[in-house]
């Protein structure tokens, strides 16, 4: 199946997530993951109408981005972001999804003042306890946000997420809920709209959007199995 197949079959299973849980599937976005893929590859998505497309690394974005910049694609950094790599990701990301940290932070602010630039950030949280998984804890995420919320050059739209692998994915269902419930909790606590929790990927996107999903990363099932 090529991509258009793919994504239409991905539209449809949102749309019944959402009517499960009575949402509107308009407010449920499909970011593709598109590491590892090749620019073609992006392209053929691209003209399947999916707009918001996830790196991981920024050196696989610095030779990608580039070739594609005739496409208007809005690029999330969802990867973990290196503070010696921020110089590179604030000219190539819209959004970073993966903030963790006060340096990190930092880091950001001082070169997006330099260039001049505004940039919508999602904060991660570490839900799962896994060493390879990355973000800030539970515990940390009101102070974290506290101190995005002060920077001039931070847009502080949501928080981001990668529970554990399960194949029951009803075990998965805590996490996604519990991102929500910290989001709700740092609504109420600062007084802001935070819009969007990104969470869910290509096997339990569906659970993720009954629990409240506004972008859901996706890679396998739009690009098919990967290739290395």
């Amino acid at each position: 199946m090529g991509a258009r197949e793919n994504v239409q079959k991905i539209k449809e299973r949102i749309e019944r997530a959402c009517e499960r849980a009575g949402r509107d599937p308009g407010e449920v976005s499909i970011l593709a993951a598109s590491k590892t893929r090749t620019p073609e590859e992006i392209r053929e998505v691209f003209e399947a109408g999916i707009r918001l497309f996830g790196e991981n690394r920024v050196q696989e974005a610095r030779d990608k981005i580039p070739l594609l910049s005739d496409l208007s694609i809005e690029w999330h950094m969802i990867g973990h972001l290196q503070r010696n790599k921020v110089k590179y990701a604030v000219n190539l990301f819209d959004v970073v999804e993966s903030l963790d940290s006060k340096e990190l932070a930092d880091e950001l602010e001082k070169r997006l003042s330099k260039v001049g630039k505004k940039m919508r950030v999602f904060i991660e949280v570490k839900l799962s306890p896994e060493e390879t998984k990355h973000g800030c804890s539970p515990e940390e995420a009101l102070e974290l946000a506290k101190y995005v919320l002060s920077l001039e050059h931070l847009k502080l739209e949501g928080l981001m997420t990668v529970p554990p692998y399960f194949e029951d994915l009803e075990l998965v269902r805590p996490y996604f809920r519990k991102l929500r419930e910290i989001r709700d909790n740092l609504e109420d606590a600062l007084g802001v709209n935070l819009p969007h929790l990104s969470m869910g990927m290509s096997h339990d996107f569906e659970v993720a959007v009954e629990e409240g999903a506004t972008i859901v990363r996706i890679g396998t099932a739009i690009f098919g199995e990967r290739m290395y």
